[in-house]
């Protein structure tokens, strides 16, 4: 049986960016490292590429290039984890033990939470970008006019941002097409705001007012129907009454039930149902109960287990009240490799704390972006060297080349190396 001082489950953002800060801090330890991929995507990417923006081969490297070196890659799937005994048993590999666990497998895409999804994924008018940008693209070149729905589950999903992004790129494509007048431009979310800090919902919602795009919130995707090209969504705004008020019938809307909402696409784009991976909700390790219901349970601010100490977990799959993405994990590693080297050598947690960090690069349109930075509690939290001569809340050209070539060239080289 392999025994690691510092087993990582995970070889993403999270499980990557970990293992080679700890490497470099210490070059000794031994650490295992399992990850089926033989691919590492650059995802945060894929809405450009849904836009036709970005070629979608420059978001795929060898995961083999970017394994530490002296980190052992287990080319293996985790099946279940036994805090209790410090085991991890994996598909194909056997029982793997360790001193320590980081928990990082970030989480599934689950079409089977709602109903018919499945189905209309495979017609030419239902896409994501979280699953295949490059359709997504395809579809909007074919688009002709009508309606153009873009919506989310009501799952917790990585990327909050990103159902509106391709949204917001999209609108700005029929313009560019000449076609803008032939559609309606739908933002349908189980949300209650465009986004949940004021600077930037002020500064979205004049965007959406501007481009006439028809924005609903409280709608909760509850079925697809791919053949009558139809998609239901519940109305769960608490104490709704009179609903027929917010029926639009220029967009071909209708009541079909109780606060069921039928709406008619002709291109459907959405982020669908996400959950943490089967191995996981079925360990010891999740939250039984509550909002991170079936997420991993660990500290807020420490990012430990609250039941095991010598486990640790971070990046989508940590139950944390912030946004699932690739900038949480870069704040929330160095707290991780800082509190497992403390505990080795003495005993104690670090000093060093995640605030709930999160950002949200908006693209609003080709050549544009709000760059939304936030922490717990929904607090602005802008970065004060870019903050100091830009202002992130609002639309601009230099955010669209940092998130289009900055932000790529930052997680190949530094952030995937440990460095950032």
């Amino acid at each position: 049986m392999s025994h690691y001082k510092i087993l990582i489950i995970g070889g993403g953002t999270a499980g990557i960016t970990v293992a080679a800060q700890l490497k470099l801090k210490d070059k000794s330890l031994s650490i295992g490292l399992i990850e089926p991929s033989e691919k590492h995507y650059y995802q945060p990417a894929w809405t450009l590429v849904g836009a036709g923006t970005f070629d979608f081969n420059k978001t795929e490297r060898k995961e083999a290039d970017y394994i530490p070196k002296g980190v052992d890659w287990i080319k293996d799937y985790a099946a279940g984890i036994d805090p209790e005994k410090n085991t991890v048993s994996t598909k194909s590999s056997g029982d793997i033990t360790y001193d320590y666990l980081i928990v990082a497998p970030g989480l599934v895409m689950n079409f089977d939470l709602l109903p018919g999804l499945k189905e209309a994924m495979d017609t030419d008018f239902v896409g994501s970008v979280y699953t295949d940008p490059k359709k997504v693209w395809k579809m909007l070149q074919n688009f002709k006019g009508g309606n153009a729905v873009f919506t989310q589950a009501n799952t917790p999903i990585k990327c909050g941002g990103a159902p509106q992004k391709i949204m917001y790129l999209s609108e700005h494509f029929l313009r560019k097409k000449g076609i803008r007048d032939k559609a309606n431009v739908i933002f349908a979310t189980p949300g209650t705001v465009i986004f949940g800090v004021k600077d930037f919902a002020d500064t979205l919602t004049k965007i959406i007012e501007k481009r006439n795009i028809h924005f609903k919130p409280f709608y909760a995707p509850i079925k697809i129907d791919g053949q009558k090209k139809e998609i239901t969504f519940k109305y769960i705004k608490p104490d709704a009454e009179n609903l027929e008020s917010l029926i639009n019938g220029n967009l071909q809307e209708s009541l079909s039930g109780d606060k069921e909402i039928t709406l008619k696409y002709d291109m459907l784009h959405l982020a669908p149902p996400q959950q943490a991976p089967d191995f996981i909700r079925n360990s010891s390790l999740v939250y039984q109960e509550g909002p991170h219901k079936g997420w991993l349970e660990v500290d807020i601010n420490t990012l430990q287990h609250l039941k095991y100490p010598n486990v640790f977990g971070l990046g989508d799959v940590a139950g944390l009240p912030t946004a699932k993405t690739g900038a949480a994990v870069r704040k929330q590693a160095p707290v991780v490799v800082e509190n497992i080297l403390k505990l080795i050598k003495e005993k104690q947690l670090g000093t060093k704390i995640y605030e709930g960090y999160s950002s949200c690069p908006l693209v609003t349109g080709y050549g544009s972006m709000v760059l939304a930075e936030f922490k717990y509690n929904n607090v602005r939290d802008s970065d004060p060297m870019i903050s100091k001569f830009v202002d992130t809340s609002k639309e601009q050209y230099s955010m669209w080349l940092l998130k289009k070539y900055g932000l790529p060239f930052m997680y190949w080289n530094l952030m995937l190396r440990g460095k950032a």
